[in-house]
């Protein structure tokens, strides 16, 4: 609530919270923003003509914009030109210049890292490689999320590049093949943070350390047999099969490699995979550790919405959770807009939307139930307006609590015939 404006956030980032500062300030004089002059370019119809005008800005790099890269008639400015002509001649999305740029970061170097590994093992060397995996995950992950959400990055003619580069990539950054796919849009985009969800959150209190481990090692030990198993039950059998076996062909994968030559495997290939199983859990727990206990079921109360850098800016507007639920097809690019469109829903749903912070912090102050820190990171809509920190960090309070089975029946089974 009282956090700074980071002025690293990206521009269409910038203008919905600045609208959104905008109603609480216009709030506090029980009016409009239009009806005040300092406030006025920020109100919605304002916020809506700026998203406009950079909705089809090109991104080339996760860390700068445009606006900051060469310009004119240089050499560095020619060379960029022809980089972004060549990579929108055979991206699908002519803004997507981004997952380019990261396939080939990747490709020139994570690949011929783990090759030299192979060929000449130094724990030095190996160490500094998972480092830098580990530098490279998040925006691997959500480029891949994107990949498997829109069925590729390129153009039908080069739809091989689509099928060549997750299978060399994978593996190096802690994925298996094929399974994030088969868990995340076939299965937890279907049950939503529900009760049949394997990487659901409400069966566990979500403010205790205890709870959060067993949801870690639950998920790291058991998903290559629940997903399969769940697949089962809902009677589909082929998605059983491919999940079982994108899962169980890429643990021989490295049990071979580990067989052959153990050392580069662990840093190349095993220590990625445990890093990677983490960060999965910690992100999802903190994208859907707050649940309303009234209407559980609700997109926008089991998920959350951040405007902030890490989540944003370096990972393709990951923190617009809420957004992505309620349509998982819509572009990257499209969220903040897609949100400043929606924000009467969004306010009578009582969504909750932070700033200057991302969702590994988010899960590690929930953790520490620092919820009067939350509380100063809550960007207040609708009823939130008005309430002091206090009451904001008992409201949040109340939103990690463990669901019982019997509401569970309640909430999203008798609830949905109602």
């Amino acid at each position: 609530m009282d956090a700074p404006i980071n002025p690293l956030l990206l521009q269409p980032d910038l203008i919905v919270l600045q609208n959104l500062l905008c109603d609480i300030r216009a709030n506090s004089k029980t009016g409009k923003c239009a009806e005040y002059e300092p406030l006025k370019d920020h109100d919605d119809q304002s916020s809506m003509l700026a998203l406009d005008e950079v909705r089809d800005e090109t991104s080339v790099f996760t860390s700068w914009d445009m606006k900051d890269l060469p310009a004119g008639k240089g050499l560095k400015a020619n060379i960029l030109r022809a980089y972004i002509s060549w990579a929108q001649g055979i991206l699908r999305n002519p803004v997507d210049v981004v997952f380019m740029t990261h396939i080939l970061l990747y490709l020139s170097t994570s690949v011929p890292s783990a090759l030299f590994l192979y060929c000449h093992f130094t724990w030095v060397h190996g160490i500094f490689h998972s480092l830098l995996q580990l530098s490279y995950c998040g925006s691997f992950t959500l480029m891949l999320h994107n990949h498997i959400h829109n069925n590729g990055l390129f153009k039908k003619e080069y739809a091989w590049a689509d099928n060549t580069w997750p299978y060399i990539l994978e593996p190096l950054m802690g994925h298996t093949w094929d399974s994030y796919y088969y868990h995340h849009v076939k299965h937890h985009h279907v049950e939503g943070n529900g009760p049949e969800d394997l990487s659901s959150t409400i069966r566990y209190q979500r403010d205790e350390l205890g709870d959060f481990l067993l949801y870690v090692g639950r998920f790291i030990a058991f998903i290559w047999i629940e997903l399969p198993l769940y697949f089962l039950r809902n009677r589909k059998p082929a998605l059983a099969f491919k999940a079982a076996a994108s899962e169980l062909s890429s643990y021989l994968f490295i049990y071979l490699a580990a067989r052959a030559n153990f050392h580069p495997t662990l840093f190349v290939l095993i220590i990625p995979l445990l890093l990677m199983r983490v960060g999965l859990m910690v992100g999802n727990y903190g994208q859907h550790a707050l649940v309303d206990d009234v209407d559980p079921a609700s997109d926008f109360r089991s998920s959350i919405t951040l405007i902030d850098v890490p989540s944003n800016r370096h990972c393709f507007n990951d923190g617009w959770h809420t957004s992505h639920h309620l349509n998982p097809l819509r572009h990257w690019k499209d969220h903040p807009r897609a949100f400043l469109k929606a924000k009467k829903e969004y306010t009578n749903g009582r969504a909750l939307v932070f700033q200057n912070i991302d969702y590994l912090m988010m899960t590690f102050r929930i953790l520490r139930k620092d919820y009067l820190y939350l509380a100063d990171c809550v960007v207040p809509i609708g009823d939130q307006v008005g309430m002091s920190k206090q009451e904001l960090a008992d409201m949040l309070r109340t939103k990690t609590r463990k669901f019982s089975e019997e509401e569970i029946r309640e909430k999203f089974y008798e609830g949905r015939k109602k």
